[in-house]
């Protein structure tokens, strides 16, 4: 028969009372062993200080929080720099104490304050194994998201000393694991990466990798590694120490695999490895004149059905493509095709950071002069333009970088792109994009570089229709003295070969005052001075820019640079003063 509400709730009331009971006594069992500790600390007795010591670690276990506070309220915290003594047998539990108490935040600058990690520093030198691990928990959990204080422990030198417990203990999976959360920890902070790089983490870490089967064991590695390969010096030190051959194996095993953990490994190798190959020696040492182990799996990604070893491969591509002979050998064996391919199997609702990739990639191999004729005849511009309609930003920017870059100095090609109306047509909306600077900057680029390169009436006409012209004029106030430079020369051009076409045009947008403002400014670089005046010559073939140059007093702004100190500016400007004495 189930017992009445009463019963019920006297039994409530009863173990209420019991467990407040508990609590008393432990509060002043709590007390009283705190304040034996305070005595014992200083007479330190080993075995009445280790029976304090272990009732602390029972209450902390039962109650962290509150036994916290007690631990604050009391002033033991002093007393412990004094307990972190190497030769102790306490030492060990001292520590983690220590390490209980700062899980909480409001324990962390107590622990400071009673100067406990510089005695903590010195222990991680203990030869004692269960010592060495409560200090790097006490040490992690005190300076746990405090950069000023992950910055002092570098400072004083930790990670030498940690790097060496690593190589020592490596067969002690605790110690490990608490070696690899505080490298994961410091190497967050720029100031670390150089002491990492002097001591031989690259080598320890890939031979603990090397070891480890279970996916959390990686993963932790995994954390370290990808913060440490940001810099230069430890990305060649990890290729030198075998880490590609380690990521190229998980690739391999993991390619073909359904399951979450084998998927997110795969993508965490294969971005290590893209990230290895930032650094300009690590990514020579590896592609081996092209012939290299590396280079040569590299490739067989980019066929690949993986979305994510396409977007890597195609990324490794682009990194290897950093330097001229790299992008030379590649383009002659072959690998513009295989990129089209992939660009080919992502038009249609394609993978964006796929498209990305494999542009970044056809952008840098149409640096170098000798591929562009060769990348032009592969029918990489019409497989670029195919992306045209996107409208994702990144995927804009590098088409219009790869178009750029392919028609440098190629006339034909220039002409060609110059006179496809939807692609003007689309640079012109693009040059309009404010909330994408890249991308309008990019534009305006595209569009000087169509007429620079063609020196085409056809392109101008094709431009001026399209309203290009206005964003051409714009071009020329720009911040960046390149873009100002090509806008003037491109605009110079237009004046020379089609005035009575753009004449309205350059006239609405107050192409005469932008380039007396330049002139006047003496901010302006020699080469805007210089290009400035050429303009300005030229447009004196059209009445009314000429009328507008007359009412602007031009000559008293150029006769000022016949002095200047670049003398082609000096020479340009006696010349455009005889053409406006003559002219007015």
């Amino acid at each position: 028969m189930a017992p009445s509400l009463s019963v019920q709730i006297k039994e409530l009331r009863v173990s209420e009372v019991k467990r407040q009971f508990t609590r008393l006594v432990r509060g002043n069992n709590l007390s009283d062993t705190l304040k034996k500790l305070k005595i014992t600390a200083v007479d330190r007795t080993e075995d009445s200080l280790e029976g304090c010591l272990d009732c602390l670690l029972q209450a902390l276990a039962q109650n962290n929080m509150e036994t916290s506070e007690k631990i604050q309220g009391s002033g033991i915290l002093q007393l412990f720099a004094s307990l972190l003594i190497p030769q102790s047998s306490c030492t060990a539990k001292v520590a983690n104490i220590i390490a209980e108490v700062a899980k909480n935040e409001f324990m962390r600058t107590p622990c400071v304050d009673a100067g406990l990690i510089s005695p903590l520093v010195h222990l991680l030198n203990s030869k004692d194994q269960e010592v060495l691990l409560q200090t790097g928990r006490a040490l992690g959990n005190i300076c746990y998201d405090s950069h000023s204080l992950q910055a002092q422990l570098i400072n004083m030198g930790v990670i030498p000393t940690l790097v060496k417990l690593l190589g020592i203990h490596c067969q002690n999976t605790a110690l490990t694991e608490m070696c690899l959360v505080a490298f994961g920890n410091l190497a967050e902070l720029e100031s670390s990466k150089e002491q990492f790089a002097s001591t031989n983490i690259a080598e320890e870490l890939v031979k603990l990798f090397k070891k480890q089967i279970e996916h959390d064991k990686r993963e932790m590695i995994f954390e370290v590694l990808a913060p440490l390969a940001e810099n230069d010096a430890i990305k060649l030190q990890l290729v030198e120490a075998g880490l590609v051959e380690c990521l190229l194996e998980i690739v391999q095993q993991r390619v073909d695999s359904d399951k979450e953990d084998d998927i997110a490994e795969l993508k965490t190798a294969s971005d290590l490895m893209v990230l290895l190959l930032l650094g300009d020696e690590s990514m020579q040492k590896l592609f081996e004149g092209g012939k290299g182990n590396v280079f040569q799996r590299v490739l067989s990604w980019i066929p690949s059905n993986n979305h994510q070893l396409q977007l890597a491969g195609a990324l490794a591509i682009a990194n290897f493509a950093r330097n001229d002979g790299n992008c030379i050998h590649m383009v002659d064996n072959g690998i513009v095709e295989k990129l089209m391919d992939l660009l080919d199997r992502h038009v249609e609702d394609g993978n964006v950071t796929v498209q990305h990739a494999a542009l970044s990639a056809l952008r840098n191999l149409a640096i170098p002069v000798v591929n562009k004729a060769k990348m032009l005849s592969a029918g990489v511009t019409e497989a670029v333009l195919k992306f045209l309609k996107s409208e994702m930003p990144p995927v804009q920017f590098k088409l219009l970088g790869t178009l750029r870059m392919l028609i440098d100095a190629q006339a034909e090609a220039a002409e060609q792109l110059g006179k496809n109306v939807k692609l003007v047509e689309r640079l012109v909306e693009w040059c309009e994009a404010k909330d994408h600077a890249g991308v309008m900057g990019e534009s305006n680029r595209l569009l000087s570089a169509l007429i620079r390169h063609s020196k085409s009436k056809d392109v101008i006409k094709t431009i001026v229709q399209s309203g290009g012209i206005k964003h051409l004029v714009t071009m020329a106030t720009s911040e960046h003295v390149i873009m100002q430079n090509e806008a003037l020369v491109a605009l110079a051009l237009i004046a020379a070969l089609e005035l009575s076409t753009a004449e309205k045009d350059l006239e609405s947008a107050k192409l005469v005052q932008i380039l007396h403002r330049l002139l006047a400014d003496e901010r302006s670089a020699p080469e805007i001075k210089y290009n400035s005046m050429v303009l300005i010559c030229a447009l004196m073939g059209s009445e009314s820019l000429h009328k507008e140059v007359q009412d602007l007093s031009f000559l008293d702004v150029v006769s000022k640079l016949r002095s200047h100190e670049n003398k082609s500016v000096a020479q340009q400007a006696s010349l455009t003063e005889q053409r406006l004495s003559v002219e007015s």
